[in-house]
C-alpha cells in the first residue's frame, strides 16, 4: 500500500506542475488562507516596536523595499528583527525568533501573505498586529488579493496609485507610506565609468529593470525607440540596459538582443549587482530612463533622483510620488488595454500608459546636449525626492499604530 500511496502522490504532484503557475499559486493563496491563522481583531493598540517580514535576501524590487524599510525603521530605534517570509519556492524557511509583542510589516503582496504566515508556527501572529505593505501596478487588482486582506489590520501603500486600488479590500484602513529612500542612514554607492568598463567621454543613458517584473510591463523595447530615435547611431552616445532575470526568461533577452540589432552605442548588462553597485551604476550615467507602463513605486527612478541623476519617465502611475514637470522629464501617454503575454496583468477592463517614444527622444536630446540643463534638473530632482520620500510618513504611520 506504501509505494501505492508514494506513486499516487508522485503522480498528484506532476499533474499538479502541469497546471499553469498563475492557477497553482491561486490555488495555494486561496488553500493557505483557509488554513492559516487569523490575527487577533481587534489588534493589540500598543506593540513594541516592528518585525519586517519578506523576501529579505532577494534580488528583487520588493526584497529591497523590506531592506530599505527595515534599515530606515532600525535607525529609529523600533525595528525588532528581519523575517524571510514568503513563498517555500522563493523564500527559505528561518524559525522566527522575535519579539512576541511586536507588530508585524509584511513587505510581500496580499496572495502570498496568507501561504508565508501557513510556514511560521500557529501561534506566531497571536496577539500581534499585522501590517501589509502591498505593491501594484495597475488600478484594478487580481481577485486573489482578497485573501491577504483577511490577515492584516491595517495596509501600506507605497503611492498613492496604489492605494485607491487597495482601498477596496480594506475601505478606511489604508495607508500611504512611500519607501523612504531618502532617510536611509547610508546609500552606499559603489563603482565608477572604469570599473563597469564605460568610455569617460560618452553620454551614458541607463535603463535598469527586471524582466521577472514583466517585460511588457517594463517596456524595454519602447526604451530602446527613444534612444534610437533621439541619437541613432551616434558615437558619443551610449545606452546601457542593465537587466536582471535573463536567465529564466530566456526568450524575452532574445527579443531585447533583436531589438538592439548589433547596434554599436547600446550595451546590455545582464550578471545580478547588488544594490551598491546598482547605485554606483546610476551615479555613473547621465541620465535615467524609464519608459515603463506602470509603476507600483519606481525604485530606480527614486534612486536615481536622490544621487543627482536627471530621469525621464512615463508621467503614470505610482513614480509621480516623487516625479513632478518641474522636476524630471515627464513623457506623454495615452492608455491602452493591458496586454500581457505572461497574463500576469491581464485583469478586466485594465488599462496602463502606452509612453510616447517621440516625446522621450526629444527630451533625450535636449538633454543629451545641454549638460546645464541635466545638472538643473538632476539638482531640482534630488531636492524633491529628499523631501517626497523622507521618513516623515513611515514615522507618522508606525505612530498611528501604537508602534513605539
Amino acid at each position: 500500500m506504501i509505494p501505492i500511496k508514494a506513486a499516487a502522490l508522485r503522480l498528484g504532484h506532476g499533474l499538479w506542475r502541469q497546471l499553469p503557475q498563475d492557477f497553482r499559486r491561486r490555488g495555494m493563496s486561496g488553500l493557505a488562507a483557509t488554513l492559516a491563522r487569523k490575527p487577533d481583531r481587534p489588534g493589540p493598540s500598543r506593540s513594541n516596536g516592528i518585525v519586517v517580514a519578506g523576501d529579505v535576501a532577494g534580488a528583487n524590487g520588493l526584497a529591497e523595499s523590506a531592506r530599505i524599510m527595515h534599515e530606515v525603521i532600525a535607525a529609529h530605534g523600533l525595528a525588532r528583527g528581519l523575517l524571510p517570509l514568503g513563498l517555500p519556492s522563493v523564500v527559505p524557511t528561518t524559525p522566527a525568533d522575535v519579539p512576541g509583542d511586536a507588530a508585524l510589516l509584511a513587505v510581500l503582496n496580499a496572495p502570498i501573505l496568507p501561504v508565508g504566515l501557513l510556514r511560521l508556527r500557529r501561534d506566531f501572529i497571536a496577539g500581534r498586529r499585522v501590517i501589509g505593505m502591498w505593491a501594484w501596478e495597475l488600478p484594478v487588482l487580481p481577485g486573489d488579493w482578497r485573501y491577504g486582506a483577511r490577515f492584516v489590520h491595517e495596509i501600506w501603500a507605497p503611492s498613492q496609485f496604489t492605494a485607491d486600488a487597495v482601498e477596496v479590500l480594506a475601505p478606511g484602513a489604508v495607508r500611504v507610506v512611500p519607501y523612504p529612500l531618502a532617510a536611509l542612514p547610508a546609500m552606499e554607492v559603489e563603482g565608477d565609468r572604469d570599473s563597469f568598463n564605460l568610455p569617460a567621454d560618452v553620454l551614458v543613458v541607463l535603463t535598469i529593470f527586471n524582466l521577472a517584473s514583466s517585460m511588457a510591463r517594463k517596456n524595454p523595447l519602447g526604451n530602446i525607440a527613444a534612444f534610437k530615435a533621439a541619437f541613432g547611431a551616434r558615437k558619443d552616445c551610449l545606452f546601457v540596459l542593465k537587466v536582471s532575470g535573463s536567465e529564466v526568461y530566456r526568450e524575452d533577452l532574445k527579443i531585447i538582443e533583436a531589438a538592439i540589432a548589433g547596434a554599436a552605442n547600446i550595451r546590455l548588462i545582464s550578471e545580478t549587482l547588488p544594490e551598491p553597485q546598482l547605485r554606483g551604476l546610476i551615479a555613473a550615467s547621465d541620465i535615467v530612463m524609464s519608459l515603463h507602463r506602470s509603476e507600483g513605486f519606481g525604485l530606480v527612478p527614486a534612486t536615481a533622483m536622490l544621487l543627482g541623476r536627471p530621469v525621464v519617465a512615463t508621467g503614470w502611475s505610482g513614480n509621480l510620488t516623487f516625479m513632478t514637470e518641474e522636476t524630471s522629464a515627464l513623457i506623454d501617454y495615452r492608455l491602452i488595454p493591458v496586454v500581457d503575454p505572461r497574463g500576469n496583468y491581464d485583469l478586466r477592463n485594465a488599462q496602463w500608459a502606452e509612453p510616447d517614444v517621440e516625446d522621450a527622444a526629444v527630451w533625450l536630446k535636449r538633454l543629451g546636449d545641454d549638460s546645464g540643463l541635466r545638472q538643473s534638473m538632476g539638482e531640482a530632482g534630488r531636492r524633491h525626492a529628499q523631501g517626497a520620500i523622507g521618513a516623515g510618513p513611515v514615522l507618522a504611520a508606525l505612530a498611528a499604530n501604537g508602534i513605539a
